[in-house]
């Protein structure tokens, strides 16, 4: 692995726990496939950031471009976290008979998932 993967990934991971912090806090006053998708786009925005300082900081892109390059490679990334944490809390879960800590297992593997594809998505368009 890279070290540009590495640094990605520990950001990512900051990205992701606000993410999933987000949710568990908006999951107070909306529903759950709401908070979801509200709390996406709370980590989403704290990726950028964190990616541009310091994962992508050779990026020679203007940091407009790079963040609607950044916005499409995560339209992608936040379908595939909706679909599988959905998916998982009504579906899956239930039918395996998982009962304690639904919609936090089922957010959490939503949100590990599209790790890679992001990673490549941005590497070549949204920081290149």
């Amino acid at each position: 692995m890279s070290r540009q993967f590495l640094t990605f990934l520990l950001t990512g991971g900051t990205a992701a726990a606000v993410n999933f912090g987000s949710r568990v806090l908006y999951n107070q006053w909306t529903s759950f496939s709401t908070a979801v998708v509200l709390a996406y786009l709370t980590g989403m925005i704290t990726a950028f950031i964190l990616s541009r300082l310091f994962v992508f900081s050779d990026s020679q892109q203007a940091v407009h471009k790079s963040a609607m390059f950044f916005v499409l490679v995560n339209l992608v990334a936040i379908l595939q976290t909706f679909l599988i944490s959905v998916g998982l809390a009504y579906y899956v879960l239930p039918a395996l008979g998982v009962t304690l800590l639904v919609p936090e297992i089922a957010h959490a593997i939503g949100v590990v998932v599209p790790v890679f594809t992001s990673y490549l998505g941005h590497k070549r368009w949204s920081f290149r």
